[in-house]
């Protein structure tokens, strides 16, 4: 599926191009199904350019089977099932992946519903764990807690004994979120977030209209991680509260990292993250599945934020 203009959801179009082929180190995977991320939003807006030498064609993550296996792989052969955290080309009936940003499908998850899992796991864990080193007993606040990444953070942190604070915008949403196992509920057209909990880690997806905020809400020794700009690209930051809690801000993103990152956090995530999905600890939430065909109804439905957990297109 590409993009020829940027433009509204009608700009995504079927096209017919060449089967990608595996490069040394990549396998070529059939595609079962992805995902919608706001990044593929963003790429068919015109606002996020795909990376130098990914593929110009939206889509973050997949499940499918090996059909090609290229010089340099050890591991994986043809007819394994696989999901994989792309830079793009998702959106096709075949896309061609660095092998070490594959990773096995879990016992237990059909492979439809492992295209939910690559983007969401490798974003929380990398933020959460990795650069903001979330603590059992500490407060975790997820910021649409309802979203697929969302979804996502409410559960590795409970898993790891944290306390969870979670904002959405209804009641619908935030009951989700506790039956993920949410502790604190805030409605964010009702409640004022910095008032209602000091947390040592904020997982932020909104960017300048809550950075100020953000820092309010933060403990003593509080870690800030920006994933995400919903809310504005600059903003106001007091140094003088931050200097007084000892505080911490983070701004990163995934897609542009070298290979040798990606592969380091997916290792990360099929070490810790997969063992608590096979025990059925931590499971993905799917809001729909739609067929490739309808990706510009998938995209609608992300775009009005009134989905919970993740949207999947399936190529079937």
């Amino acid at each position: 599926m590409t993009i020829p203009e940027p433009g509204g959801p009608e700009a995504l179009t079927w096209a017919e191009v060449g089967d990608p082929v595996a490069g040394e180190g990549e396998v070529v995977v059939e595609v079962a199904a992805t995902a919608v991320n706001r990044a593929d939003l963003l790429q068919r807006q015109g606002f996020y350019a795909p990376p130098p030498g990914a593929s110009p064609y939206p889509g973050l993550e997949c499940s499918g089977r090996i059909v090609e296996v290229g010089s340099g792989v050890a591991g994986w052969r043809v007819g394994d099932e696989v999901c994989a955290l792309l830079a793009g080309g998702g959106y096709a009936q075949k896309v061609a992946v660095p092998a070490g940003q594959l990773l096995p499908v879990p016992e237990g998850i059909d492979l439809v519903t492992a295209a939910a899992l690559p983007e969401v796991t490798a974003t929380v864990w990398s933020n959460v764990f990795l650069t903001a080193h979330l603590r059992p007993g500490e407060t975790l606040l997820v910021h649409g807690g309802s979203s697929g990444i969302g979804t996502m953070a409410v559960q590795l942190g409970k898993a790891v004994g944290a306390t969870v604070a979670v904002t959405a915008g209804s009641a619908e949403k935030l009951a989700a979120c506790r039956e993920l196992g949410a502790d604190i509920l805030i409605n964010y057209r009702e409640q004022e977030f910095e008032k209602a909990v000091t947390a040592d880690v904020i997982l932020d997806i909104m960017g300048a209209k809550y950075l100020g905020r953000n820092v309010d809400a933060l403990a003593v020794n509080g870690r800030l991680v920006v994933i995400g700009l919903q809310g504005g690209l600059v903003g106001e930051l007091n140094l003088a509260t931050l200097l007084s809690k000892r505080a911490a801000v983070a701004a990163t993103s995934l897609r542009p990292r070298p290979l040798e990152e990606k592969a380091t956090i997916v290792a990360a995530v099929r070490e810790h993250v997969w063992p608590l999905i096979e025990a059925g600890t931590v499971r993905p939430v799917v809001d729909r599945t739609l067929p490739l065909r309808d990706a510009a109804e998938a995209h609608r439905v992300v775009d009005g934020s009134t989905h919970i957990g993740k949207v999947l297109l399936t190529t079937a």
